[in-house]
């Protein structure tokens, strides 16, 4: 892998991780602005080696690899008006939905416990 080749995949990663990822444009509407907010982040590794292979086949190998990710996560938004910027945060579905369930458990475990407690172990 070329050095450059190495820079070229750095910029895609950085281009992608970008806030426009997650929201998009900001918008002009009327008297307000609204400016989108997202958690960014990338990452990546390399690794060049070389070495000689023992046995039969023996071959000098020079070889290296690479591998990258990136990822966007909406936080809320700015909005600026003339008289006030404020943040609104977005919803995160998941986090909605996982402390749901984490909830559902609890008074499923509480009423089994309340349950056994009144009318005794069978």
């Amino acid at each position: 892998m070329s050095l450059n080749r190495l820079f070229d995949v750095i910029q895609q990663i950085k281009e992608a991780a970008d806030v426009r990822a997650a929201f998009g444009e900001p918008q002009v509407l009327e008297d307000k602005t609204i400016i989108p907010v997202a958690r960014v982040s990338y990452g990546m590794g390399l690794g060049f080696g070389s070495g000689e292979a023992e046995g039969e086949f023996a071959t000098v190998d020079d070889s290296g690899g690479g591998g990258g990710g990136a990822s966007s996560a909406p936080l809320g938004a700015l909005v600026v008006t003339p008289d006030e910027v404020r943040f609104v945060p977005s919803l995160d579905v998941t986090k909605v939905v996982l402390a749901s369930l984490a909830t559902g458990a609890w008074v499923i475990y509480q009423l089994a416990r309340t349950m056994q407690a009144i009318f005794g172990r069978n």
